[in-house]
């Protein structure tokens, strides 16, 4: 990969992971929840399942998922549920007393890293769009798996740092969230973003992907 294509890339992996979306939601009510040094648990786990998509785009078989309705509706139903399921868990999520200490309590660390990688896996849309965009990148003269790491590495690398922020900015807003009635508020906005996200992943058809 030549370094202009790879800088073409780097900003496009910035669009990319910029764009508000259920990963972006993950962060902020992980942060808000357990704080930046905890929330890194479910960064960790959204790079791991951006990692997975990557290599079922490398694979070919992401091919295969934008060519059967059957498997991305299964793919796609599963991640609706899912979202479905964090935002009930965040609205039922009650008020706690806010500090330094509560902060960086919460769910253990293995679980959040799975939530986080779920959020990603189970998004079939993000496959085909992958699908579509990263051969732009690749040169099919040359040898297709250091591509492929190199594009993995750049997306996870940029990634992290655009998830790390937003994680970081629900933590400060954390600090502000003192009385029961101001989480109850923010526990059930993101509560609705959850379902929002839910609703436009249910809304996404294997062509409009």
């Amino acid at each position: 990969m030549s370094w202009h294509i790879w800088l073409a890339f780097f900003g496009a992996s910035w669009v990319i992971s910029l764009s508000p979306g259920a990963g972006a939601i993950a962060s902020m009510s992980s942060g808000l929840a357990n704080g930046l040094k905890r929330g890194y648990w479910n960064i960790v786990g959204l790079q791991l399942g951006l990692l997975l998509q990557v290599g079922i785009v490398a694979a070919g078989v992401g091919a295969i998922l934008a060519s059967s309705t059957v498997a991305f509706s299964v793919i796609k139903w599963f991640g609706v549920a899912y979202l479905v399921y964090l935002g009930v868990r965040q609205w039922r999520s009650a008020p706690s007393e806010v500090d330094s200490e509560s902060a960086d309590s919460g769910s253990s660390g293995p679980r959040m890293m799975l939530r986080g990688f779920l959020v990603n896996a189970s998004n079939p849309k993000a496959v085909v769009f992958m699908l579509a965009v990263l051969p732009q990148f690749l040169d099919p003269t040359a040898p297709l798996l250091p591509q492929y790491l190199i594009i993995a590495a750049t997306m996870c690398a940029v990634d992290m740092v655009v998830m790390t922020g937003y994680t970081g900015l629900a933590a400060r807003v954390l600090r502000l969230m003192r009385s029961p009635k101001q989480q109850r508020v923010t526990n059930r906005v993101f509560a609705g973003l959850f379902f929002g996200a839910a609703g436009f992943l249910s809304s996404v058809g294997r062509a409009a992907a």
